[in-house]
C-alpha cells in the first residue's frame, strides 16, 4: 500500500488533474480499506476504485476469478466511505461478477454496492454493447466502462459510451502497450543497423521533451538561486 500511496503523491504533485487510484481489493479487509482510503486521500487522490475479487486477484478479462461475498464488499465500501476526508472524494465499486456469477448477479451486486455508499459502479468485462446498454437501464448510477484492448468487452468509443449513458471511460494500458511496442521496435532497429538515425523522425525532439518537462522553469530558478547558466543546444 505504501508504494501506491507514494506514487499517488508524486502524481498529484505534478498535475492538477483529478486522480482516480485503482486500489484493487483494498489490501485486505474493511480496516485495511479504511487505512488505504485515508492515506490516498491525504496524498491528494480524488477517488479510489475497489473491486470484489478474492486474493489472489486476476485480470478482470481472464477466467478463473473468484469473488468475495456481497456482504464483505459492502463492508469494504462502508469503510471507504467513512474514511474519506472530503465529501467529493469518489468511491468507485468494481464488480467482476459478470464473468463469475452472470450478468444478473452483477446488476444485483451493483445495486447493493450503491446502497452501501459507492458513488460510481464499474461493471468489469461486459461482453457486448447490449450488455452495456442493459446494465445502464438496470443500474441507476454513474457508470464506468473499461475499454482495455484484447479483452472480453467490445471496443466502444467515448461517443458511443456517452450515448449509452456511461460517465467515465478507462483506457488503462493503451499508452503503455503502444509505448512498449515502440520501444521494442527501437531496440530491434539498433540491433539490426547499429544506429538510431532511421528512427529520428518518430522521436520526441529535445525541445519537445524540455517543453513537456517545463525545463525553462528549472533553468529560470537555477539562475535565480545559484547563478547557473542555461543548458545547451535544444534542437536535438
Amino acid at each position: 500500500m505504501s508504494e501506491l500511496v507514494e506514487q499517488a503523491r508524486l502524481i498529484t504533485a505534478a498535475s492538477d488533474l483529478p486522480l482516480l487510484v485503482d486500489a484493487d481489493t483494498g489490501f485486505g479487509g474493511p480496516l485495511n480499506v479504511e487505512r488505504a482510503v485515508g492515506e490516498l486521500a491525504r496524498a491528494g487522490a480524488a477517488g479510489v476504485q475497489l473491486e470484489d475479487q478474492q486474493l489472489p486477484k486476476r485480470c478482470g478479462h481472464l477466467s478463473g476469478k473468484s469473488l468475495v461475498s456481497t456482504e464483505e464488499m459492502e463492508q469494504k465500501i462502508r469503510a471507504a466511505a467513512s474514511a474519506r476526508l472530503d465529501p467529493d472524494f469518489v468511491i468507485v465499486a468494481r464488480t467482476d461478477a459478470r464473468g463469475v456469477e452472470g450478468f444478473k448477479a452483477a446488476v444485483g451486486r451493483a445495486r447493493r454496492y450503491l446502497a452501501a455508499g459507492a458513488d460510481v459502479i464499474f461493471p468489469e468485462a461486459l461482453e457486448s454493447r447490449e450488455e452495456f446498454a442493459g446494465f445502464r437501464r438496470m443500474v441507476d448510477a454513474p457508470l464506468l466502462a473499461n475499454m482495455t484492448e484484447f479483452g472480453r468487452s467490445p471496443a466502444l468509443s467515448v461517443t458511443q459510451l456517452e450515448e449509452l449513458g456511461y460517465r467515465i471511460a478507462l483506457f488503462p494500458v493503451t499508452a503503455f502497450r503502444a509505448a512498449m511496442k515502440a520501444a521494442r521496435g527501437v531496440l530491434e532497429e539498433i540491433g539490426r543497423s547499429g544506429s538510431q538515425q532511421a528512427l529520428l523522425g518518430s522521436m520526441q525532439t529535445r525541445a519537445e521533451l524540455y517543453e513537456l518537462l517545463g525545463y525553462d522553469g528549472y533553468e529560470t530558478r537555477d539562475r535565480a538561486y545559484f547563478g547557473g547558466s542555461a543548458a545547451g543546444d535544444r534542437k536535438r
